[in-house]
């Protein structure tokens, strides 16, 4: 390549720039920028130690001048309610903005980049010649707009207002402060990036920045509002602002950006103007700077240009997308303040510490192992216990029921009932699930007829042969463990009569299909699928009856616990999503009253079963579909199933349509248990991609939920909880005695491979 033009002089045009120049030395770099070269909007950057460990090999000179500017801290502290709590060991470093632009300028410089200053760019026609032109506009990118039908961008305006200040205040620590107004939460985050100046970024809710009718106050007066409001944390220093240049408000709404393409032609977008990540979780200019060096990379040595740029979007789209998940979840954090306010303060920074889902229980430990110590004696103080343990081992009680620890056994469908009965292979099944360790064991989705089966390989319990045969079950697993047994009880309706889990799933059997009912008459799967009929009054006495008759013989089964299922589309929850129910009549429309037929089955339900056992719903907590289930009415549904009388809510999402289109990722159901343990006051079990210790014990410790469910790693490995506990020196988790010679040898494997350290 002979040409390349970067239009942008902010920290991505120039750092590709720097790179290009060193990676292509005859090549022709420009950067073209609008601003004069000082002028810059912000204060500091920061970067993690980690972060500059990258930067280093791929130019040490610009590393060396930045890290030579750099303010550094170790600590984070989170002022709540009064409370100062302050963790240490995360490594960060600030610069100023503007020193940072000029040490990436004068670099370039070096390097003979031809550098343009104060000229719009409107388009890359003037560049039609170059072999590349870079698009590192920023978030209000024009580049990007002016071919949005290529790129499809993503703009998600958020719902919180925020202004960006700086100060002369000295900031020990990157500080989070919370404080409470009549209409609302502000919050600041603060942080020092040089010996003279500190950032502080005021952030509120929308509808509470209204209510303050900051909306029409100038920048002096949003100042003036903001001194007053956390002149605790200013030390009497004054705020400032260089936002001078903006037209009406200097406060933002952040703009979540994200495009479906990153490049067409010669031309290719890069930082904001590709993606953006929330300040809550870091900086955007690390975020465009790694951009930067994954573009140089992949285009410097390609043999085409198109091909280059197709492996810079397929690499950096992925870490992109990683990023703006752990973005998202701290955003959302932070936008919802209020909904963490009732945790005490110890807590409400654990949350807040761990909003990301990036760090952990374990990465806190390594980082500031005292503090980590803290959390959990509370933790243990809390739960009656005289010792620490790890979170995940904290007993629970429930009603007359009490739990070992908080590692739940999902329900998982096995398919090898016969008529209902289940036989040797479910007595190994959950009998090795609670000889593993975990507190509480559910059942599969138990069916409360023949025609409510989802395949004829599900379980029932209509009967007392079924019964019995779950009594033999109950009988193993009380006696050989400390395990509790759930009982799920449910109805398929649109979802029965199909094929087996590993067969054509969902599809109808190939012969002996039974009729299948649902709150509307609406197929599973339109064209393939039979319709089922809508439920009549006489279809929903009967079912309500089926429910309290398979209640009371799991009672008799002597089961600990019940479970209603009203989740992933059948039966009952087909009545709660406003995609499955069309009703007309008073079981229809809004919430209310779609919630009419499963608060009568829960009442008759929780009328039958033991006053002193649980009784727990699974719910659907979002559809993830186009005017599916909203978050009020999510809450509303909660709120509703409290008061007819369940204590505990398992939160999973979807499988109400098979058009939807969830958003996965570790943890990744675990903000609708938070929304919902914190809105509805009731206890709640996670779910969703689980699967380590260090899940369960960041989510139990931040109040995220009450009980952690995992499905796949029970499957692969019955005794998960009881290798968690020996690999976290956890001696108080039961053992069968027959396998106590086994926990001695993994214990002393364990102590050998952390002795030798990483292979």
């Amino acid at each position: 390549m002979k040409r390349i033009v970067c239009l942008g002089g902010g920290p991505a045009g120039l750092y590709s720039a720097i790179l290009f120049a060193k990676a292509l030395p005859r090549a022709r770099i420009e950067v073209v920028e609008r601003n004069r070269p000082d002028d810059t909007f912000g204060w500091g950057v920061v970067f993690s130690d980690k972060t500059m460990a990258g930067f280093r090999h791929l130019d040490p000179e610009s590393h060396d001048a930045i890290t030579g500017s750099f303010h550094h801290w170790d600590d984070i502290d989170v002022h709540f309610r009064g409370t100062l709590t302050r963790s240490g060991g995360h490594g960060f470093c600030g610069i100023e903005r503007k020193r940072l632009l000029n040490i990436l300028q004068q670099r370039a410089a070096d390097l003979g980049v031809h550098h343009t200053f104060e000229q719009e760019v409107e388009s890359e026609a003037p560049w039609a010649d170059a072999d590349l032109v870079v698009a590192a506009d920023g978030v209000n990118s024009r580049l990007r707009t002016r071919h949005a039908d290529v790129f499809r961008p993503d703009i998600d305006v958020r719902k919180c207002r925020y202004i960006w200040l700086g100060t002369t205040q000295k900031f020990p620590a990157f500080t989070f402060a919370f404080e409470q107004t009549r209409h609302g939460w502000f919050q600041i985050h603060a942080y020092q990036f040089s010996r003279e100046l500190s950032t502080v970024i005021v952030e509120t809710r929308e509808e509470t920045w209204l209510a303050h009718g900051l909306d029409r106050f100038d920048t002096a007066q949003s100042i003036a509002f903001c001194e007053r409001l956390f002149a605790s944390y200013l030390g009497g220093h004054a705020l400032m602002s260089n936002a001078r240049h903006l037209r009406g408000s200097a406060w933002l709404n952040f703009n979540r950006v994200l495009c479906q393409r990153w490049h067409t032609g010669n031309l290719v977008l890069i930082g904001d103007a590709a993606h953006t990540a929330h300040f809550g979780i870091g900086s955007g200019t690390k975020l465009a700077m790694e951009d930067a060096a994954s573009l140089v990379h992949h285009v410097a040595r390609a043999t085409d240009v198109p091909g280059g740029l197709a492996s810079y979007q397929a690499e950096r789209s992925l870490e992109a997308l990683k990023l703006q998940n752990a973005a998202r979840n701290r955003m959302e954090w932070f936008e919802n303040v209020a909904r963490y306010v009732h945790l005490p303060p110890w807590q409400f920074a654990y949350s807040l510490l761990t909003g990301s889902q990036r760090i952990g229980h374990d990465n806190l430990r390594v980082r500031d192992a005292a503090y980590v110590g803290r959390v959990e004696r509370q933790l243990a103080h809390d739960a009656g216990l005289e010792a620490p343990r790890p979170p995940m081992f904290l007993p629970l009680r429930l009603r007359g029921l009490q739990l070992e620890n908080r590692v739940v056994v999902s329900p998982m469908a096995q398919y090898k009932a016969v008529d209902g009965l289940p036989g040797d292979w479910h007595l190994v099944h959950y009998g090795a699930r609670a000889t593993g360790g975990a507190g509480l064991v559910f059942t599969e989705m138990t069916c409360v007829s023949p025609e409510g089966r989802i395949t004829p390989g599900c379980t029932g319990l209509w009967n007392e042969a079924q019964r019995d045969a779950w009594a033999r079950i109950v009988r193993f697993v009380h006696a050989e463990s400390r395990a509790k047994l759930c009982l799920q009880l449910g109805h398929s309706g649109r979802k029965g009569s199909t094929q087996l889990g590993w067969q054509q799933a969902d599809h109808p059997l190939p012969a002996g299909n039974w009729p299948t009912m649902s709150a509307s008459a609406i197929p599973w799967i339109e064209g393939v699928s039979p319709p089922p009929r809508a439920m009549t009054r006489a279809d929903m006495d009967r079912v309500r009856d089926e429910f309290v008759h398979a209640a009371r013989l799991g009672a008799e089964a002597g089961f600990d616990m019940l479970e209603l299922h009203m989740a992933h589309g059948y039966l009952l929850a087909s009545f709660l999503s406003p995609l499955t129910n069309r009703r007309t009549d008073e079981y229809g429309g809004d919430v209310a009253a779609r919630l009419r037929y499963p608060l009568e089955v829960l009442r008759a339900v929780r009328a039958a079963w033991p006053a002193d056992r649980p009784l727990s719903v699974r719910l659907s907590a979002a559809d993830w579909a186009p005017g599916g289930l909203a978050e009020q009415d999510l809450v509303a549904i909660g709120c509703a199933l409290r008061d007819a009388g369940a204590d505990l809510l398992d939160v999973s999402t979807g499988q109400t349509v098979p058009h939807q289109k969830p958003v996965y990722g570790r943890m990744w159901q675990t903000p609708f248990s938070d929304l919902l343990r914190s809105a509805v006051g009731l206890p709640t079990i996670a779910v969703g991609n689980i699967f380590e210790a260090d899940h369960v014990n960041t989510i139990v410790a931040a109040g995220r939920a009450d009980l952690c469910a995992l499905a796949r790693p029970h499957l692969a490995d019955p005794s998960w909880t009881l290798r968690a506990a020996a690999a976290q020196g956890h001696a108080a988790q039961h053992w069968p005695e027959p396998y106590l010679s086994g926990r001695a040898q993994l214990v002393r494997n364990l102590e050998r491979a952390a002795q030798a350290g990483p292979v």
